[in-house]
């Protein structure tokens, strides 16, 4: 599990074929990998990816045909830059949301614009998940957990400040950029409860009505 809170950028330095997947090497910059061992998990782009070697200024991962027919890692290119995070510890700090690495599909950046200091980006999200966007909810945009301004059909516009741009590799984002997204997991489950209360025969498990009756939603 991860927080969506960015603490390096690092370097896609080497991609090899390998049996039809994918072997990719990151370099991992200023992250420190003095308490990563094989086998943990590192979100790369907001994918998780499990560490198969150290050489020691950044870690080998296998990435499946699974991951690759669900992000855009075939597409990135030697040298592209990438953000990562490790995995959260009992004592982190859960400074974002609850973020598992698991991709749920590839945006579009249809709008960038100055807006004082910061900036608003304008995303386009897949039909199949844009029902789990909601406005000042969270999202997590390349493995950055971000709060959703206001969104108008399927697209969703984020103020990003400058620490955020700084830090991560969202100023480079211009209209046309590919990115990964993962929505709020809590809305995934909210929405599998509630299709299985709705095919309860006994009527029993969450409804929209004990949503509201406990202020959960407004009647």
């Amino acid at each position: 599990m991860f927080t969506g809170i960015i603490e390096a950028v690092g370097v896609l330095a080497e991609k090899q074929l390998s049996q039809g997947d994918m072997r990719v090497y990151i370099r991992t910059g200023k992250l420190s990998l003095t308490d990563v061992q094989l086998g943990d998990s590192i979100a790369t782009n907001g994918v998780c990816l499990t560490v198969i070697e150290l050489p020691g200024d950044g870690f080998w991962a296998d990435v499946s045909l699974e991951t690759l027919a669900h992000t855009q890692f075939e597409d990135l290119s030697v040298g592209s830059a990438v953000n990562l995070e490790k995995a959260l510890t009992p004592t982190t700090r859960l400074g974002g949301h609850i973020v598992t690495g698991h991709v749920d599909g590839i945006g579009e950046v249809v709008e960038r614009r100055d807006d004082a200091r910061s900036v608003r980006i304008g995303v386009k999200a897949p039909a199949a998940i844009a029902r789990y966007i909601a406005g000042k909810g969270s999202i997590t945009v390349d493995g950055v957990s971000l709060t959703v301004n206001a969104v108008d059909g399927d697209v969703f516009e984020l103020n990003i400040v400058p620490h955020t741009a700084q830090e991560t590799i969202i100023d480079q984002y211009q209209p046309g950029t590919r990115v990964h997204l993962e929505v709020d997991i809590i809305a995934r489950y909210m929405e599998r409860l509630l299709q299985y209360s709705q095919s309860d025969q006994q009527g029993e498990g969450l409804t929209l009505a004990k949503l509201a009756e406990h202020g959960f939603m407004r009647r």
